[in-house]
């Protein structure tokens, strides 16, 4: 028998504020037609005022557990995948951690930007598999709303807020292939490119800082280097692209979403698209749409999913799982 780390129940949580591609049109010059052209975007969720990052998490994680049919206290470790976090610190993970009720265990976040989830699994993917902790809730979640330059047309009308989670549970499988769980991860970054997509302050600067990004640049590596992280995660747990029943990529652009499904030779049929309804959501756009895909009907028990998501750094991975 083989260990894997099994998905035991999902869910999400997005702010009730809907904005339209439209309501740029007043402050901006652009236009919905402009903005769906280049992205693929027609909407995305902004969190209400005070309402923080941990907060969006807090949901997410009680969807995932109410639909894993567990309470707070069955759950080892709580990893939030976050470029938004309320505070410097602590971490949003411990405030998610204390929201939900979740009276023992351990708690912490992992900083990737868009790419944060994938590295979240597999940092959690370990922890199981080392007898860490049995079972382990996975967030992604973001306020990026919070470091827009509403004035940069190319990047504010590309963001969106909001939170997914997902419950990993060690489960004796087979050890083959056809096990459920977490079969492969391929983890990469490369700091030589960090100038592509990043914000311009921080803690040390004593600055909050915005996002800026160079759009073309960043589009330019993604779908080679996104084809190559999944191709690279299938190789590794003896499959092909063939095999796969589901890509279930990181939201950031229709085009990027569509170059790589192409790449890898698989239809967009095969492919769970959500970000015409909530724009990039960076950290929490993967399990937003995995949550979705399920929900829609997409997603079932025993479909080969791989997902995949680039980000600021760059960092870039994919992980392969069967649902």
């Amino acid at each position: 028998m083989t260990g894997r780390a099994v998905v035991k129940g999902i869910g999400h949580y997005l702010p009730e504020r809907i904005v339209p591609n439209a309501e740029f049109e007043a402050t901006l010059d652009t236009t919905d037609e402009w903005i769906r052209t280049r992205s693929g975007i027609e909407r995305r969720h902004f969190a209400a005022e005070g309402e923080t990052t941990s907060d969006l998490a807090s949901n997410a994680a009680r969807a995932a557990l109410a639909d894993a049919g567990l309470e707070p206290d069955d759950i080892d470790a709580i990893i939030v995948a976050t470029s938004t976090a309320d505070l410097t610190f602590p971490s949003a993970a411990t405030m998610v951690q204390s929201k939900i009720g979740m009276t023992r265990g351990f708690a912490f976040d992992v900083q990737a930007v868009c790419a944060g989830f994938v590295y979240a699994l597999c940092n959690a993917n370990a922890l199981i598999l080392s007898g860490q902790a049995k079972r382990v809730l996975v967030i992604g979640a973001e306020t990026f709303s919070r470091i827009m330059d509403w004035s940069d047309r190319a990047t504010c009308v590309l963001f969106g807020d909001g939170a997914g989670a997902l419950v990993l549970e060690y489960q004796d499988e087979s050890g083959t292939n056809a096990d459920r769980g977490i079969l492969s991860v391929d983890l990469n970054s490369d700091g030589r490119f960090k100038d592509l997509l990043y914000v311009d302050g921080g803690v040390s600067t004593q600055t909050t800082g915005q996002l800026r990004m160079q759009g073309n640049q960043v589009f330019r590596h993604a779908v080679e280097k996104l084809t190559n992280a999944a191709e690279t995660a299938l190789e590794k747990a003896g499959l092909e692209n063939k095999d796969v029943d589901w890509i279930v990529p990181h939201q950031a652009n229709i085009r990027i979403i569509q170059g790589t499904a192409k790449k890898m030779g698989l239809p967009m049929e095969n492919v769970v698209v959500t970000v015409q309804d909530h724009g990039n959501t960076s950290a929490a756009s993967i399990p937003l749409a995995m949550s979705v895909g399920k929900a829609r009907g997409q997603i079932k028990q025993g479909d080969l999913i791989v997902t995949e998501a680039i980000g600021g750094g760059l960092a870039w991975g994919a992980v392969v799982l069967r649902w």
